[in-house]
């Protein structure tokens, strides 16, 4: 039976890590009866949380790898995305926003809007994916919920309007009052399944009553009709409602609800609040790119019998063969149709559907438009789109971040090489964020990641999923060479060697460019050197970019220009001048005072207060500078910049330092030039490196 699209939310659970999404989405599926017990995150019975479902996430008791689920709330059917907090597993929640349609951000009641809260909401931005905020944690010692909705409106610039106001705070923490039908709602039970209404406390009906007229002058900024309403004294929830999605819809206003997980109250009335508040897939527009058309944007519909559009957001090697987890935009996928692969131009028949349910999945007979769930033994890579056969469009595909450290890695013995092997194939293949090569000169296999978790995680896979017993070197940053300063070249390429020669001149000058790694700029006039060899030229300089001069890192930030050159009429070809760019590359690089930039991160801890003097010391002793350091009651948060290079092993050095009650996120910032000292022990080690490798 197919539900209406109205009825449809598919939804993505985004927070700072420890807010507590894998907690919320338990405590959902519990009341929506999707399962009959509830599991805590790292609970005493071993067994964990639902959508926890590898054993190093049980253990670990964080979330590595998106989840997807679905449930049914009150005639809704909602698909539900729960993805990591930690930023090393930043592509799977950029990859989980591509698809979603409205999301719950989560934050902690005491620790409010952190680093990593930023960083997910700078993701919505991206994709302009509207939301709802969940305070959580409303029973904890130091819980101010109010103070995080005020730092919504000022860290993230929301417009964040209370929806409830809680009965009691911390240990007394007991219900919330809804200021839209202005009743106390409590729960009770031994899961808080049961919700008893009741009218509002006397000694909050005050307060209440106060935050119902702000929430009404907030709404009424988005809907005339409320305005005449509040203006004629007869509002009514409904007009509220409906006033609230509006804004809601268009991200003009973050509606914020409150509760705790852990504790199982205020899980139900934020189900309610997905049903009323968060789109369904008719209310957004999506875009894809025509391809006969030379890529124009055009609308698709939501519509369930129109020709199919669907996207391969992310993929997995399960037990029956890769796993294709899959959006359904427009039209319906049904088993057993043929469907068309747009980048590679194959036509694909489909054999098993499934729906999700974490690590667990059913079979289904279709998916139609607005719904998301997977294949078995299709090939494709991530960000395929799938159409029906005669259609030639392509959805956007989603914003990978660049890997910012690496390792280099050796089996122990044939086995393991073999094993090693099939690992990093299915990982690159999952993981955009996470690739890996071979380098030419030492032959050691290098894999590159967004952190140090983030590889540690990936070489306890290998050792478990796959029994390859693999060793890994000291984590390496990826630094970069560039170019300060303008420097002009004119290089002339020859060799005679009996018959046709080579000859190739190019002059022409190199200067620094900020946000590109690369600018080709073509000034030659009067065919000083002909245009057929210009391609030739760019490839040139291009090939020169992979490993610099001066200490042999990858060169980024540089703009060539030719403007002048020579050819001979037998002697010159793409392979003269080619040859000739390269030298002149050469030539006019250490003119151009070239230096080394390393990856800084941005750091942030938090810590006890009488630890702040300690850890604002080691992050000095790592060339750290302290941007802003704030005190929220008995924590503080300390905010720095870190080269990337003196962040190694530092979560040792963080829990020795405070008695293992801080703790700190890390995200990458920005490239800096690395102080003259660090270029002179860099310069060495790659001396000592040739001399090895020779």
């Amino acid at each position: 039976m197919r539900i209406a699209q109205d009825k449809v939310r598919n939804i993505g659970i985004s927070a700072h890590i420890d807010s507590g999404k894998t907690t919320l989405t338990e405590r959902i599926l519990y009341y929506t009866k999707r399962i009959h017990a509830i599991h805590d995150v790292k609970g005493k019975d071993g067994i964990g949380a639902t959508m926890d479902s590898m054993d190093l996430e049980k253990e670990r008791g964080i979330s590595i790898a998106s989840a997807a689920t679905f449930c049914q709330w009150r005639g809704h059917d909602i698909n539900i995305i729960d993805t990591p907090g930690h930023v090393d597993f930043t592509i799977e929640v950029e990859r989980s926003l591509r698809v979603i349609d409205g999301a719950i951000l989560v934050l902690c009641a005491v620790g409010g809007v952190q680093s990593q809260s930023i960083t997910v909401d700078q993701q919505m931005k991206r994709y302009r994916v509207p939301c709802i905020a969940f305070v959580n944690k409303c029973d904890r010692s130091g819980a101010n919920p109010f103070r995080v909705v005020e730092q919504l409106n000022e860290k993230l610039g929301h417009n964040a309007v209370a929806m409830q106001i809680p009965i009691g705070l911390e240990e007394n923490f007991s219900g919330i009052v809804d200021l839209i039908s202005m009743k106390a709602v409590f729960f009770e039970g031994v899961n808080g399944e049961a919700v008893r209404v009741e009218n509002i406390p006397d000694e909050i009906l005050t307060q209440a009553l106060e935050k119902r007229e702000e929430l009404i002058n907030a709404t009424s900024m988005f809907s005339d009709e409320l305005t005449e309403a509040a203006l004629e004294d007869r509002i009514t929830e409904d007009l509220i409602i409906s006033a609230v999605r509006k804004a809601t819809l268009n991200r003009d206003m973050t509606p914020v609800y409150m509760g705790s997980a852990y504790k199982n109250k205020g899980v139900q009335p934020l189900l309610d609040a997905v049903t009323h508040l968060l789109p369904c897939p008719a209310d957004i527009q999506n875009e894809a790119l025509e391809l006969d058309n030379s890529e124009q944007p055009v609308m698709i519909s939501s519509n369930p019998d129109d020709p199919l559009v669907a996207l391969a957001f992310k993929l997995e090697e399960g037990p029956y063969g890769q796993l294709t987890y899959i959006r359904v935009y427009q039209g319906t996928l049904t088993k057993g149709s043929t469907i068309m692969n747009v980048r590679k131009g194959k036509k694909i028949k489909v054999g098993r559907v499934v729906r999700m349910h974490a690590s667990q999945m059913e079979d289904i007979e279709s998916i139609s438009a607005g719904y998301i769930g997977a294949l078995f033994g299709i090939d494709c890579a991530s960000g395929d789109t799938f159409v029906s056969p005669g259609l030639n469009l392509s959805m956007t595909s989603m914003y990978v971040p660049t890997p910012v450290i690496s390792l280099a890695i050796a089996p122990q013995d044939n086995k393991s090489q073999i094993n090693m092997s099939k690992a990093l194939n299915r990982f690159t293949k999952e993981d955009p964020t996470f690739r890996s090569y071979v380098n030419k000169e030492t032959n050691e296999t290098i894999i590159e990641g967004m952190g140090e978790l983030h590889l540690e995680v990936y070489l306890e896979r290998m050792r478990r999923e796959y029994d390859a017993q693999v060793e890994a070197g000291n984590p390496r940053v990826a630094y970069r060479e560039t170019i300060t300063k303008k420097a002009e070249f004119n290089y002339t390429h020859k060799k005679q060697t009996g018959g046709a020669g080579q000859y190739g001149r190019i002059a022409g000058y190199l200067e620094p460019v900020t946000g590109q790694d690369f600018v080709f700029e073509n000034q030659i006039v009067g065919g000083a050197i002909p245009s057929k060899f210009i391609p030739a030229c760019e490839k040139g300089f291009r090939e020169c970019l992979a490993k610099g001069p001066k200490l042999e890192f990858p060169v980024t930030g540089v703009k060539v220009v030719i403007n002048d050159g020579a050819f001979h009429a037998v002697d010159s070809s793409d392979l003269a001048f080619q040859t000739a760019a390269r030298g002149a590359f050469w030539d006019a690089y250490f003119k151009a005072n070239p230096v080394i930039h390393e990856p800084i991160m941005k750091v942030v801890i938090e810590t006890p207060t009488e630890f702040q003097g300690a850890v604002m010391g080691s992050l000095n002793q790592r060339r750290g500078v302290i941007v802003g350091s704030q005190d929220e009651g008995p924590t503080s948060v300390i905010e720095a910049q870190v080269p990337l290079s003196e962040m190694f092993g530092y979560s040792t050095v963080l829990r020795s330092l405070t008695q293992g009650k801080a703790q700190f996120t890390m995200e990458f910032f920005i490239y800096k030039q690395v102080p003259q000292s660090i270029t002179e022990a860099l310069a060495k080690k790659t001396a000592e490196k040739k001399k090895n490798v020779a």
